[in-house]
């Protein structure tokens, strides 16, 4: 059974930084995409970053690109998204999210397996 456990959430003023990190275990992880997705109150759930495999390729919403920057630690199992120049609608809770079949990077059914979530919320 893979686990994915998202840390580094908190609360930070508009205009700051945060690290968001995903832990993952129970597969071999080299061999998923792995991918960030966002979920504000009241809204739906909604594409933010993705990596490839080895992490040579990233994919960003337009509204995250030039501020977000996600990469991977394949011999940490782990992924990050650094989040800088950060925004009031930046807020929702983050969610990381891996893939070993095909559908892309951009898309939830794309993905396999979901972690239970961090808070961010971007006070102005």
């Amino acid at each position: 059974q893979v686990q994915l456990v998202e840390s580094g959430g908190g609360l930070v003023q508009a205009g700051g930084s945060l690290r968001l990190s995903c832990a993952a275990s129970g597969r071999t992880f080299s061999s998923d995409r792995m991918g960030w997705f966002r979920q504000a109150p009241g809204k739906e759930r909604e594409f933010v970053a993705a990596i490839s495999r080895s992490g040579g390729s990233t994919y960003y919403a337009d509204s995250v690109k030039g501020r977000f920057t996600v990469s991977r630690d394949n011999a940490k199992t782990t992924i990050y998204l650094q989040m800088n120049s950060l925004k009031p609608e930046d807020t929702a809770v983050y969610y990381c999210a891996s893939g070993y079949l095909g559908g892309g990077y951009y898309n939830r059914g794309a993905y396999n397996y979901w972690g239970q979530g961090t808070q961010v919320t971007v006070s102005s």
